[in-house]
């Protein structure tokens, strides 16, 4: 069913805690390095201010360590450039709960913005602690959920708060569920998807549950090596899954059965090491030298890949096609995000190393939808139940669309 958003509940003047995934990496200098994550949560939080809520933004930064100095992972930097891009102040709590999270809000007017200090300076966060939820509810009197990137994780800020507070999506979320969900369930054809990355174990079942759906299947990066492998190719020193040769032969059956087309890499960059002075050699995927690896996919590979891409009405794309974070093999990678770019297509990105790679470039503004969530993606597309999704409220289709009653909501605020 459709969930509810903050469309579908009276904010105005409320509480409103967000769980947003402010999760976003950080310079050596300790400043926000790419704030698209941020940026992309800004439409939820202007509409809480438009209707005069008190918005109390949530999250977690980075991986400290319970009883370590985690200054760096405080929540001032990501605050500031939040305040920068709303122009408007931010408050920061220097905790997220207790005395300090407690005054900060009873502080906070009607239409201002509180952030609370890092989520998971509190191992009771991962953990799903009940009485960490409890406290965390305390605060508001709504939840709105718009940390697409956490929906497959079971954590106390966007699981165990639904037992205490009724939880909505925010604008991001619904666009997440919108845009992902019509891949699943009803997408424009003809429909490409292009796969890559380094492993077929992480996209078994995203490749077998879109099998369905899809006219076109291309396979790059480093989880294609295991497919050329069971083609029957060899491919040096690259890496393989071994134990999943047998696997990629049956997905490659399973294609033919349902009449879908799965192309494999026809040229592949080797070298013999993986290094930014690596001395590179394109060669066909029969060729490939026995102490060299595959690291990118090949121009010809590209052009073939391409033609395929032309005459698609949706494109997904999760995985990229090399090691792009190594010029010498970023060619292919950089090559598909271009040719998405230029597409008369619906064209969606799955989060993770693929968002990077369209933002790296500078085409994420050509692209239809950039996912914000790279594991929380696959996990969708699998067609698994995500806990993050099962406790945001569903749309009641007898109710008023899109606005509802009041009353229809229960307004929990516990002691």
């Amino acid at each position: 069913m459709a969930k509810k958003t903050i469309r579908d509940v009276d904010v105005s003047g409320k509480r409103v805690l967000v769980r947003v995934d402010f999760n976003v990496p950080l310079d050596k200098n300790g400043n926000v390095a790419d704030d698209t994550r941020i940026r992309a949560t800004l439409p939820t939080i202007k509409y809480l201010l438009g209707e005069k809520a008190k918005v109390i933004l949530m999250s977690h930064l980075g991986r400290p360590k319970f009883g370590e100095h985690n200054e760096i992972y405080r929540m001032d930097v990501v605050a500031e450039c939040l305040q920068r891009l709303l122009e408007v102040t931010v408050h920061k709590a220097d905790d997220c709960i207790g005395e300090y999270a407690q005054r900060a809000v009873k502080q906070l007017k009607e239409g201002s913005v509180l952030m609370l200090e890092n989520l998971r300076f509190h191992p009771e966060e991962k953990k799903n602690d009940p009485e960490f939820a409890r406290q965390l509810a305390s605060l508001a009197d709504v939840m709105v959920d718009d940390a697409f990137g956490m929906v497959h994780r079971a954590h106390a800020s966007n699981y165990g708060v639904a037992q205490y507070l009724p939880v909505v999506a925010g604008l991001l979320m619904e666009k997440e569920l919108n845009m992902l969900g019509q891949v699943l369930k009803s997408p424009k054809c003809p429909f490409v998807a292009i796969m890559g990355g380094a492993k077929v174990s992480d996209k078994i079942t995203v490749i077998n549950n879109l099998l369905d759906k899809v006219c076109t299947l291309l396979v790059g990066g480093g989880m294609a090596n295991t497919f050329l492998k069971a083609s029957g190719l060899e491919i040096g020193k690259s890496f393989l899954e071994k134990d999943k040769v047998e696997l990629a032969g049956q997905l490659m059956q399973n294609a033919r059965d349902k009449g879908v087309e799965l192309i494999l890499p026809v040229d592949v960059v080797v070298a013999t090491e993986m290094s930014p002075d690596a001395n590179v050699q394109i060669v066909p995927v029969n060729a490939v030298p026995i102490d060299s690896m595959i690291l990118d996919i090949g121009p010809e590979t590209v052009k073939k890949f391409t033609a395929n891409l032309k005459n698609a009405a949706t494109v997904l794309w999760n995985g990229p096609m090399g090691v792009f974070e190594i010029e010498p093999f970023a060619s292919g990678t950089m090559e598909i995000a271009r040719a998405l770019a230029d597409l008369d297509a619906i064209t969606i990105i799955g989060g993770g190393d693929s968002a990077s790679a369209v933002e790296k470039a500078g085409v994420a503004d050509k692209i239809t939808h950039v996912s914000t969530g790279g594991g929380a993606s696959l996990a969708f597309l699998e067609g698994k139940e995500l806990p993050g999704l099962k406790v945001i409220q569903e749309v009641d289709r007898s109710e008023i669309y899109p606005h509802y009653p009041e009353e229809s909501v229960t307004w929990a605020n516990p002691s």
